[in-house]
């Protein structure tokens, strides 16, 4: 979408082609950040050096396993990317000032200011078009249907005690009911949602086609140049011609099972929790025409741990364990031998990572996160929210997700991990807990991991003790959010072939090209913020202008 934003607002003439009835795709159901280092936000409040710094990162944290010059491009175009849709369309973001960088052990990893979230979206807006965009997760939304922040669920959790909480909880709540009384769900959106409706509404305001359930069955080339595509669309076949270029975002193959089979590491994760059209037709349909896989990445894919329910209507829920539990005082992940694998409060990607790292020696997949009552009831696990009683605990507990038992032996036993190993594990973490110092893995000691975890616990904001029963498990497995192997382009985004050479008239952005960073996960919206750079980069060189750099 920012590429056909971008393009339309060129002046070309522009389609949008989305297979399925919904705009949106995995970012509709994303946080909807962009990670973008040396943006003009920074600029605003003084940060003017962080070009330099970010290059630093992210070489150290690439270690020499893809193309500099993509990610320098990446560095260099970012913040024009984000200076055009300022001055040209009303796609906004704010700054995240106080979301540090995920690898805080290596140089150039910033304490803030690199991520940017979507700035609240009405809905209403969009009159009938509203439906047209694709909803979120369910299990992020609160009632049914009302979406909220990060930042805004973290003060909700203090509702009990704050009256800035229970003011934010009023004006969110009525808003929803008045919503509710014309509309299927709330219709302030947020994250990713308010992202994604933003660009649609842009879009639609510069009059840009946009076929809905239109399914491209064929890139059509001409002398070696991608010029049309070959659309299955109401039960027709269409063939549109495509002057400029054509730009393949269809977010890379995380719902594939075949090709997560060919592709993934094992054991092959079975769930994702991306839009489930990101089967990788779109990479199938560049392959056909000549166009070439990138060099793989370390298991091509970015990671979530997730927990997996079935819902009253009998479909699937993949819940993302991201940061609302794992980081916090009073949990721990184990594995099969009852011992902990990993630090728990790092990065999703990076949790995972540890989880098939671990399961070469010891059953880890799926890993089991442990906690006691009164960790349940502050801060929630998984599907499970905080303030939860024991009535809504029962169908998750008849259910199989939720694992209880009044010992830590009997846990064990139900979820079948060694007894004496996880006892203790859990008497070693009621240790740390008390000296505030993770001796084993040493969680807690960036301000990264502190960030996520309590302010107000102490010693230390991600250790606390497990000793209330009854004890508490929900087991988490791998699920790509996205996948990062693509196809091979260059710093313009054109699709390259197998000698390494441009294929004219064909780009790629997103998770439909090849990992920029190897695969690699710097922070907090490093898919979405290198996407619509990729993509603002595909149009203006399809568009044949380079815009000055002060645009």
């Amino acid at each position: 979408m920012t590429a056909a934003l971008v393009a339309a607002s060129e002046g070309l003439r522009t389609l949008l082609i989305e297979k399925s009835p919904q705009i949106g795709g995995t970012t509709a159901r994303s946080s909807g950040t962009v990670w973008i280092p040396d943006n003009p936000q920074q600029h605003r409040i003084g940060i003017t050096t962080d070009a330099t710094s970010a290059v630093t990162y992210l070489d150290a944290l690439v270690d020499g396993r893809a193309d500099p010059k993509l990610r320098q491009a990446f560095v260099a175009a970012g913040p024009k990317m984000l200076r055009y849709l300022e001055t040209h369309t009303g796609v906004r973001f704010q700054i995240y000032r106080h979301h540090p960088d995920y690898r805080q052990d290596l140089p150039g990893a910033a304490a803030g200011g690199r991520p940017l979230e979507p700035v609240p979206f009405d809905g209403r807006t969009l009159g009938k078009d509203f439906s047209n965009v694709r909803w979120p997760i369910p299990e992020f939304m609160l009632l049914g249907g009302m979406m909220v922040t990060r930042g805004e669920a973290v003060r909700l959790q203090s509702f009990a005690g704050s009256l800035d909480s229970l003011w934010l909880g009023i004006q969110l709540v009525t808003r929803y009911c008045f919503d509710r009384l014309s509309h299927p769900r709330g219709t302030r959106l947020v994250l990713g949602n308010a992202l994604a409706a933003n660009l649609y509404k842009n879009l639609l305001e510069r009059n840009a086609d946009i076929w809905l359930e239109g399914r491209t069955s064929r890139l059509i080339k001409h002398e070696g140049r991608a010029c049309g595509l070959a659309v299955d669309r109401n039960g027709k076949q269409l063939k549109v011609r495509a002057k400029r270029g054509i730009v393949l975002a269809g977010g890379g193959f995380p719902a594939s099972g075949p090709w997560r089979e060919r592709y993934l590491p094992k054991p092959v994760a079975q769930y994702t929790a991306a839009f489930e059209g990101c089967n990788g037709d779109t990479l199938q349909l560049a392959l056909d025409a000549g166009a070439a896989i990138g060099p793989p990445c370390q298991d091509n894919a970015l990671w979530f741990p997730s927990s997996i329910a079935q819902r009253a209507d009998g479909s699937t829920a993949v819940y993302p364990h991201i940061v609302l539990d794992r980081p916090k005082p009073g949990l721990v992940a184990v594995n099969g031998a009852g011992k902990r694998f990993v630090n728990e409060a790092i990065s999703y990607h990076e949790f995972t990572r540890a989880m098939y790292a671990s399961h070469r020696t010891v059953p880890t997949i799926p890993a089991w996160l442990v906690c006691d009552r009164q960790f349940l009831w502050k801060y929630g696990l998984g599907m499970i929210r905080p303030l939860s009683f024991g009535f809504v605990l029962k169908p998750h507990i008849a259910g199989g997700y939720l694992k209880v038992a009044s010992t830590l032996a009997e846990l064990a036993g139900k979820i079948g991990v060694n007894a004496d190993g996880l006892i203790a594990t859990v008497n070693a973490n009621n240790t740390y807990a008390q000296s505030g110092v993770d001796e084993e893995f040493g969680k807690g000691d960036n301000i990264y991991e502190q960030g996520n975890g309590d302010a107000l616990h102490k010693p230390n904001p991600c250790l606390g003790p497990i000793q209330a029963p009854p004890f508490y498990a929900v087991a988490v497995f791998p699920t790509p959010l996205g996948t990062s192997l693509g196809l091979s382009a260059n710093e313009e985004s054109q699709v390259l072939d197998s000698s390494g050479n441009p294929i004219p008239g064909l780009y790629c952005c997103g998770n439909d090209m090849n990992s920029i960073l190897a695969g690699e996960y710097p922070g907090a919206g490093a898919q979405i913020g290198p996407a619509m750079t990729f993509g603002y980069l595909a149009a203006m060189h399809a568009a044949g202008e380079a815009r000055p750099e002060s645009t």
